[in-house]
């Protein structure tokens, strides 16, 4: 297995928003990412609470340019 091509705290974009890398691990041979969303305008699909964190795999996933 590859390492990860992102790291703990590291900002990134992703299709509906951008965030930081809070953890990672390995799942069925790919990297699977917690983002935690940035707190900008809300989404079209909604917040849950003040903070959203969401599952990404590595594919989805963009560094930015931040």
């Amino acid at each position: 297995m590859n390492t990860p091509k992102f790291h703990r705290g590291q900002q990134v974009c992703f299709v509906g928003g951008e965030g930081m890398i809070k953890s990672y691990q390995s799942e069925a041979g790919m990297w699977a990412y917690q983002v935690k969303m940035s707190m900008g305008r809300e989404p079209e699909f909604g917040r849950i609470g003040n903070e959203t964190t969401i599952v990404l795999v590595e594919t989805e996933l963009e560094p930015t340019s931040k």
